[in-house]
């Protein structure tokens, strides 16, 4: 189906309309498709599938929840040659995803959304691309995902500088780092991967250090030959292996929530692992967390600490004054003269489908209503903004496991909510005031209990210190709650007879 729009151009239908293929995007258009509901296209910002998987090239990236945990439940894989899975191979998987269930036919690569908007006369979105192009659909889900959008600092001169510069979402893996001198900016979760890597290649490295982080080892391994193959030809064993995983990872919820008391324990074992690798006592006190841990993500290397035991590398934690054309200037007045900067500093996680422009009924602005801190109501659908689905939207981030089985209760949540549309011939459903409130004080006032509220800044806070990222409970609680759609917590508007 097409129509004409105001301008002379084609303007493509489909019933279902998705943002993204990350794990997100892929996995709803398989359940769709499982379901016989063929009608659906996604829209692409990249020229391939595999979201942050395939932007996340940096030296070193990997994942840090267990490889068996990492893949969709329905299409598990059991051929991980390692525990904690390489970036080239979760991404490898994701492209094996899309081409299995033929999914490539309705992707269209290369296409950025601008934005969206809601018509409630006719109950459909429209939704733009930044080259103009026009789509409708009944329904719209965004699979953005939450680390879509790399974060870089608000740093004086940061233009001025005339050397290499690099995000490490946007690895250039084109510049040669042998024999360069290097400023690190930022100590996160990618640049605990990338820094071992990066030494290893230059001629001296600084990383400038904000807020240290609490590392714990790795458990990494390559997979022995026994267990791949139990994996492999045993679908019970792989079962209830991953199952085991699961559970032991679900435990340590209870050290961010109820047995917050456990914690001590957990930071002097992480404490004794820098002990460990760290001798020097002027460099211990620079890489010792001046906070209590979990308040940030806990980080997990081998390799991390190492690193600043290499002459080639320094550790400098004062401040940054501003950027000039050749280096970095500290507020002390000393200046790193560097080949190039990197910027380990994380993504815009707090700022969701941010810049795109999302209008739901009676001209509400998603980014406008979010303006204290995005909400929804479990994290899916939001007041206002009908037959709109978010995948791993608010509060549905993990601190304790994996983000693959929370997008699953999503994805079926979803699926269950087209479903009723479709049989009981309703044009769109709203979540009610009361409902969609309600939800989130609660999740508030759970939030306001756990570790992460325990004075420290991070990427799970927005500036005015509201966590709109963390789901502070059980996963398998958010399974039970995302089991069924619940009519009652909706205003329905049927279909004209």
């Amino acid at each position: 189906m097409a129509e004409q729009n105001s301008v002379g151009g084609q303007v493509q239908y489909k019933d279902v309309l998705i943002i993204g293929t990350g794990f997100g995007g892929l996995g709803m258009a398989i359940k769709l498709k499982d379901a016989g509901l063929d009608d659906f296209a996604i829209l692409e910002k990249g020229s391939d599938v595999g979201g942050c998987w395939r932007e996340n090239t940096y030296p070193g990236a990997a994942c840090d929840v267990p490889s068996l945990l990492y893949s969709f439940s329905f299409e598990a894989k059991s051929d991980w040659t390692r525990h904690f899975a390489p970036q080239n191979e979760i991404y490898g998987y994701l492209k094996h995803c899309a081409n299995k269930y033929q999914l490539t036919p309705h992707i269209q690569f290369n296409t950025q959304v601008t934005q969206a908007s809601f018509d409630e006369d006719t109950g459909l979105w429209t939704i733009i691309s930044s080259t103009g192009q026009t789509w409708q659909s009944r329904i719209f889900i965004s699979a953005c995902g939450q680390l879509s959008q790399p974060a870089m600092p608000n740093l004086k001169g940061m233009d001025s500088f005339s050397g290499k510069v690099m995000h490490s979402a946007t690895w250039d893996h084109e510049y040669d780092l042998k024999g360069k001198t290097v400023a690190v900016i930022g100590t996160g979760a990618s640049a605990i991967q990338f820094v071992p890597e990066v030494a290893k290649q230059v001629k001296h490295m600084t990383v400038l250090q904000r807020s240290a982080p609490y590392i714990i080892p790795k458990p990494d391994r390559a997979y022995g030959p026994l267990l791949k193959s139990l994996l492999k030809n045993v679908p019970l064993f792989q079962k209830l292996y991953r199952l085991n995983i699961y559970l032991q990872h679900e435990i340590r919820l209870l050290g961010f929530t109820w047995l917050q008391k456990m914690m001590p324990l957990a930071e002097r074992q992480a404490n004794k692992f820098m002990c460990k690798t760290i001798q020097d006592p002027e460099l211990r006190k620079k890489i010792t967390p001046d906070y209590g841990i979990g308040c940030k993500r806990i980080l997990i290397s081998n390799n991390y600490y190492k690193a600043f035991t290499q002459s080639n590398v320094a550790l400098e934690t004062t401040a940054i004054s501003h950027i000039e054309s050749d280096g970095v200037v500290l507020k002390n007045g000393e200046k790193l003269v560097v080949d190039a900067i990197i910027y380990g500093t994380g993504f815009k996680a707090t700022q969701f489908l941010s810049p795109m422009k999302v209008t739901g009924l009676n001209n509400k602005v998603l980014n406008k209503e979010w303006e204290k801190g995005a909400e929804a109501f479990l994290g899916i659908t939001v007041k206002d903004f009908p037959n709109f689905y978010m995948l791993y939207g608010p509060n549905t981030n993990l601190g304790h496991n994996s983000i693959v089985y929370m997008l699953e209760s999503q994805i079926h949540y979803t699926l269950k909510s087209i479903k009723l549309l479709n049989k009981k011939g309703i044009k769109y459903l709203n979540i009610r005031q009361n409902k969609h409130d309600s939800f989130n004080e609660r999740i508030q006032k759970q939030v306001k209990n756990t570790v992460w509220e325990k004075g420290c800044e991070s990427w799970y806070k927005t500036e005015e210190g509201k966590n709109t990222i963390n789901w502070p409970d059980f996963t398998f609680k958010y399974r039970h709650k995302t089991r069924n759609v619940k009519l009652k917590d909706y205003h329905i508007i049927k279909q004209a007879s």
